[in-house]
Formats: C-alpha cells, sequence, structure tokens
C-alpha cells in the first residue's frame, strides 16, 4: 500500500467556502475552488480527499468551474497502461475570480432594485 500526503481543510479555508456559498456557488463549486486556490496543481482524487467530497461531486463542479474560465486542465499519462489522468490548476487568480463575483452580485443587486423602483411605479385599480 502506498502512503500518500494530502492538504485538507482547516478553519478558514471552510469559512472562505462558506462564504463562495453565501455568494451564490454552490457547495461543490465552492469547496473545489477553495482548494484549487491552496494548492499549484492537483488531481481530482487529491481534491477529492482534501475537500472530502466524492467523485462524481469533484467531477460537475470542475465542468462548473471549466464554464467560468477559471481552471485549466492538463493530462498526464500514467506509466503502464490505462488512461491519463488529468491534473487541474487556476487558470485566473484569486483576485480576479473575487472580482468577478463582484461584477455579477452588483449587477444582480441592481437589477433587483430596478424591479423594486418599477413595483413602486405601477399603478394598481385596486390601490388605496
Amino acid at each position: 500500500m502506498k502512503n500518500q500526503s494530502v492538504d485538507v481543510f482547516d478553519v478558514v479555508d471552510e469559512e472562505f467556502a462558506d462564504t463562495l456559498v453565501g455568494l451564490g456557488l454552490k457547495r461543490n463549486v465552492a469547496k473545489t475552488l477553495t482548494y484549487l486556490i491552496n494548492t499549484q496543481e492537483v488531481t481530482s482524487r487529491e481534491i477529492e480527499m482534501g475537500s472530502d467530497l466524492r467523485q462524481p461531486e469533484v467531477s460537475t463542479a470542475m465542468r462548473e468551474l471549466q464554464k467560468l474560465k477559471w481552471v485549466a486542465i492538463r493530462e498526464e499519462k500514467k506509466p503502464g497502461k490505462g488512461r491519463p489522468f488529468k491534473i487541474y490548476r487556476l487558470d485566473k487568480n484569486l483576485n480576479s475570480i473575487i472580482q468577478q463575483l463582484e461584477q455579477q452580485k452588483t449587477l444582480e443587486s441592481r437589477m433587483m432594485m430596478e424591479n423594486v423602483q418599477r413595483l413602486k411605479s405601477l399603478k394598481l385599480t385596486n390601490n388605496k
């Protein structure tokens, strides 16, 4: 049996992931992103063990992070037979990701306030 060392979440990592969830990211995406922020390059297996997620959750999170263009993927061939495995790393720095989240929430907030103003301006026939 092989002994492997993997980084695991601490209290600050959990708080960071919870804050990302509070901004609207799904939990598995937030935990995967948090793990990637703290590493250079990792395999999905390392993310699974370090963030306490299952393989399908990591795969789903990686697809979402790819859509956001926040992650880069490369394949590495295993020695001998077998499928190559994927190695993940962040493709954007943390400040860029936070700025993108900030812009998204600012836009959402502006749209909600416009809807509230629209409601105030509408005249209803039964309004007394």
